[in-house]
């Protein structure tokens, strides 16, 4: 019986604590400011996918000329992604259809783009995907700047 609780209350304790350091970990991440919930699906076909599978759910945070892209569900401090605004193109935006929109959060707008001739899809929500654009065409004198 004691053997049951004390393996029960370390199920819990880890549990718990396992929660915490994701909480830590999405705080250490925003605490610089400048992010927003952003799904990625990186290295996409040139057709259109809208089964829903392979988008990650993450944190993006703008630093300086990059994005910094965090999956949510990980405890690694570093980026998962790092797209630099002078090598992505904007391509196609689009809602979500079909199974996708079970995938990603309700609000979200999809984004094709391009990133060092890396096909791939963001899906944020309208607020982020109005500062998304406007960070990129805010690029530095003499940088190129592709938005379609």
């Amino acid at each position: 019986m004691f053997l049951a609780l004390l393996v029960g209350g370390l199920v819990v304790a880890l549990v718990v604590g396992a929660l915490f350091v994701f909480g830590l970990r999405r705080r250490l991440i925003q605490r610089s400011g400048g992010t927003f919930d952003c799904s990625l699906r990186w290295n996409i076909p040139e057709e259109t996918d809208l089964s829903g599978k392979g988008w990650v759910y993450g944190v993006a945070r703008y630093n300086s000329d990059r994005i910094m892209w965090f999956r949510v569900f990980s405890y690694a401090l570093r980026p998962r992604r790092v797209l630099e605004r002078s090598a992505i193109e904007v391509v196609a935006r689009r809602t979500p259809e079909g199974e996708e929109e079970l995938a990603l959060l309700s609000d979200a707008v999809v984004l094709g783009c391009l990133h060092r001739g890396t096909r791939l899809e963001l899906a944020m929500s309208e607020d982020a995907l109005t500062g998304f654009l406007a960070w990129l065409e805010a690029a530095p004198p003499g940088q190129r700047v592709n938005v379609a």
